[in-house]
């Protein structure tokens, strides 16, 4: 699972490093902290125009929802899709044929329960470097898009730190981001990409301040991604 992300890089290193340019660059921000359940914009590379980087509304709106979003939202949480279910789900089977994105970060925010007490744990690669989520999206209009980050059961590194839940986004290994977003790509190959196209770059998380989880606290700075660390977590803290 995957509701809260970063993307602190400057425009300039982004647009470098994916081979892109933003096409609504005054929209672009860098972030340490966005809440998907704000339904913020993130950046994405969608697949009917792929050589742009567009801003997307974080949480998908389906077709048949298109008329009444908010209320569609009220009722349906789709910040995340799942992997395993993905091509069966109404709001999402027809993206994920149609419609697949690479959604940009730089980390993410993963829960991990000890003794009844949730800690927020920041991930991201050990080399810092940009990412790409396996996304789907819509388009509510011409400039306008919505968007899933795919979730898949968790490997062994990310199980132990979301260890309730024991999922993960589907971070793309950078061999297949490309192919992710190809259009002529068969059920059969994206079934593949899901089940084996997480990223093998290094994977690092550590605990961050649990005002995370106050509703007042300014979580947009640079505390957010700052190590803190809890003596009751003894050794499973330093698992990660």
């Amino acid at each position: 699972m995957c509701y809260s992300k970063s993307l602190t890089k400057e425009e300039h290193y982004i647009e470098e490093h994916f081979g892109r340019k933003f096409e609504i660059p005054l929209l672009y921000e860098p972030y340490y902290w966005a809440s998907g359940f704000d339904h913020p914009n993130v950046f994405i590379i969608p697949q009917d125009v792929p050589e742009s980087i567009w801003p997307s509304i974080w949480g998908l709106v389906p077709g048949f929802a298109m008329d009444n979003p908010e209320a569609f939202r009220q009722k349906v949480n789709t910040l995340n899709a799942k992997g395993e279910t993905v091509f069966s789900t109404r709001s999402y089977r027809d993206s994920i044929a149609e419609r697949r994105c690479l959604i940009i970060a730089d980390g993410f925010y993963e829960p991990h329960h000890y003794n009844g007490i949730s800690y927020p744990h920041y991930c991201k690669l050990r080399d810092r470097s940009l990412f790409a989520f396996a996304g789907i999206y819509t388009k509510m209009d011409e400039e306008l898009y919505t968007c899933s980050i795919l979730t898949v059961e968790a490997n062994d590194f990310f199980a132990e730190i979301h260890n309730s839940k024991q999922r993960m986004p589907l971070v793309l290994d950078t061999e297949f981001e490309e192919e992710w977003i190809r259009p002529d790509l068969q059920k059969n190959h994206v079934e593949e990409l899901i089940r084996a196209g997480f990223t093998k770059d290094e994977f690092e998380a550590y605990t961050v301040t649990r005002n995370m989880y106050a509703k007042d606290y300014q979580k947009n700075t640079p505390e957010a991604i700052r190590k803190v660390d809890y003596p009751e977590l003894g050794r499973q803290q330093r698992l990660f």
